[in-house]
């Protein structure tokens, strides 16, 4: 029955909540969450559905106070609470709430979460500005905004690889790169600097120092790296062109994972100055949009014309390296002529170790002179890398160059179609071995058009259903086409996504 009984029952049962949120205490919350596949949670990143997903995705929540608390009591078993609250980071948020009582108990069925919009969200962004470099006043990218990696040199700013030690030490650049330049000449103007993961040596976008940008595709999923900044600001739309690099898949991971158009370019068909490298035999520059119009306009604007393609090939091979809901996905969208690539270990292998060679000439004595500035992640991949012994790097060329031949033979013109990643983006509370068994699966997949040069194109076209949301997961479809068929392949795409 409503009434001051009801109202302070309804109250105590908001404030018990609150306390176990405030402490992360994941008991008392399963127990004041309506058990079932009804309740619903949801904020600003998306909508979960039962109490089992909203359980496995609690993680605490940020401190605040609560201002103020109204009840609207419209059932003798139901109840609304709206609540204002004060982050302690500034601003103002509210929290509603429809609670339920069955069994004598009260609980919550159904949740909303509004908090105060970042201005500038540190995970996403290391540099902003207003814009921060403004473009030419006419051209064909007038209009658009553009988050460059943290990779790049911008004249006048400095490059911090998302790396606090590297960045404090670095000076402000003295030219801007010409990947850069080629954006601001065609008119888009440069937003800022977009985070990366560590020296770009990684493909899940976890950074130890900056945190994780927000994945807006996947409620809780991790953004895909290295190109993380610049993705997560156009998934979010606080950019419309992300420029990126990619040696291992750093465009095409982050692209699948948020429902992006992600292209790899040519290896060598846009100029690497003012880029900090990786591993130079792979690294590439490109691009990340949200539509298929927007990237072709800042790749016409930074490449030649380049040549066509013909006809699409698959490797079902590949499939045996991604997640069973993935395979399922690309099984039933895969209509292509089937084709045989050989060994995929012996590829990946190949590419890891010069990959690892590379890595190494190129940072290896800064992060020798700098111990503990690496997250760890990244620095036991270093240390991988500080041990592969030049005989090794030597005969995993020999096995590169025959690959790359053999590919060629197999491909010749023909575009390679093949999921980008091995599974869809991993939760951002996933444990080691899921990250690194996924990753594995995705480098096997990313490695070939890194050993061919090839330039690949991640097009948004599938999807798979994830328990507890309302939403499936995107998962990207890769188009690896002969070199210099950049431009091509987003025709290609588009007749695809038709």
């Amino acid at each position: 029955m409503t009434g001051p009984q009801q109202h302070a029952e309804i109250i105590d049962a908001f404030w018990q909540y609150e306390r176990a949120l405030m402490s992360n205490d994941l008991d008392a919350l399963d127990r004041l969450f309506a058990p079932g596949a009804e309740t619903l949670r949801g904020d600003a990143a998306g909508i979960l559905v039962g109490h089992d997903a909203i359980a496995d995705f609690r993680g605490g929540a940020p401190a605040r106070a609560i201002l103020h608390v109204e009840v609207r009591e419209i059932a003798d078993d139901a109840a609304l609470v709206v609540a204002i609250t004060a982050p302690t980071t500034g601003g103002r948020g509210q929290q509603t709430q429809l609670w339920r009582k069955a069994e004598g108990l009260w609980r919550v069925a159904a949740a909303h979460v509004a908090v105060p919009v970042k201005a500038i969200d540190a995970a996403i962004w290391r540099a902003v500005g207003t814009p921060l470099v403004r473009g030419a006043a006419h051209g064909p990218l007038r209009g658009q905004t553009v988050a460059v990696k943290d990779l790049y040199d911008i004249v006048g700013q400095k490059v911090g690889a998302g790396i606090p030690a590297w960045l404090d030490r670095a000076e402000p650049a003295t030219g801007t790169s010409p990947a850069v330049a080629a954006l601001l000449a065609a008119g888009a103007d440069v937003t800022g600097i977009a985070q990366t993961d560590e020296f770009a040596y990684s493909i899940a976008g976890r950074n130890p120092h900056s945190g994780t940008p927000l994945n807006p595709a996947v409620l809780g999923g991790v953004p895909g790296g290295s190109s993380s900044g610049p993705a997560s600001a156009v998934a979010s739309g606080q950019a419309s062109i992300g420029l990126g690099t990619d040696t291992a898949g750093s465009i095409r991971v982050p692209a699948s994972y948020q429902g992006l158009w992600g292209l790899r370019t040519t290896h060598g068909a846009v100029s690497r100055e003012g880029l900090l490298p990786l591993a130079p035999s792979f690294d590439t520059v490109g691009w990340l949009t949200r539509d298929a119009a927007t990237l072709r306009a800042a790749a016409a604007a930074t490449l030649p014309a380049g040549g066509g393609v013909a006809d699409l090939v698959s490797a079902p091979a590949l499939l045996d390296v991604v997640e069973a809901d993935v395979r399922a996905a690309f099984e039933a969208f895969d209509r292509f002529e089937h084709v045989e690539l050989g060994d995929l270990d012996e590829l990946f292998f190949a590419f890891r170790t010069v990959q690892q060679a590379e890595a190494w000439r190129a940072h290896g004595a800064w992060i020798t002179a700098h111990p503990g500035a690496l997250g760890d992640d990244v620095a036991g991949r270093f240390a991988l890398a500080a041990a592969v012994t030049p005989e090794q790097e030597s005969a995993a060329r020999v096995v590169m160059a025959a690959a790359r031949q053999r590919l060629d033979a197999v491909l010749g013109d023909r575009v390679l179609v093949l999921p980008s990643a091995s599974s869809v983006a991993p939760s951002v509370f996933a444990d080691a071995e899921l990250i690194e068994r996924t990753r594995q699966g995705t480098l096997r997949l990313t490695c070939i058009a890194g050993l061919t040069g090839r330039p690949a194109l991640s097009v948004p076209l599938l999807g798979v259903p994830q328990p507890g949301a309302l939403l499936a997961a995107p998962v990207g479809v890769c188009l690896v086409g002969p070199r210099g068929s950049d431009l091509a392949l987003i025709d290609v795409a588009e007749s695809l996504t038709q």
